[in-house]
């Protein structure tokens, strides 16, 4: 089965302080994300229902960008960029991330899902 990155974007009524709070503070990541985080040395530890997987920092630019790598998938990434829409005003997520390619469909609806949690506890 073939990897495929897949990218989606998301709008957030606050502002890129907030969004880039819930995306590094392991406290705001176990709100919307996974049920314990840690973060040692350059890394998270991610835990769901009893397993962990490990995420390096590849880059961190406060409030604009986050570049994670899954220790388990060393040639991919997960991507996170922040920034203020010129129009609206609003500050847009966008996420860029990998998965099998008959799977596109189920991980685009999982990130809308973790997401709308996302903002649910921003109070959105």
């Amino acid at each position: 089965m073939s990897r495929v990155k897949f990218n989606l974007e998301f709008h957030f009524r606050t502002s890129p302080t907030i969004v880039y709070e819930f995306l590094t503070s392991p406290d705001c990541l176990t709100r919307w994300f996974c049920e314990d985080c840690n973060m040692k040395d350059d890394s998270y530890i991610f835990s769901w229902e009893g397993s962990e997987e490990i995420a390096y920092i590849l880059e961190d630019i406060e409030e604009e960008y986050l570049s994670l790598q899954w220790e388990d998938y060393p040639t991919e990434y997960l991507e996170f960029k922040i920034y203020k829409g010129e129009i609206t005003g609003q500050t847009i997520l966008e996420i860029t991330a990998f998965c099998d390619d008959d799977e596109v469909k189920q991980e685009k609806a999982y990130w809308q899902t973790q997401i709308s949690n996302m903002k649910h506890a921003m109070g959105l």
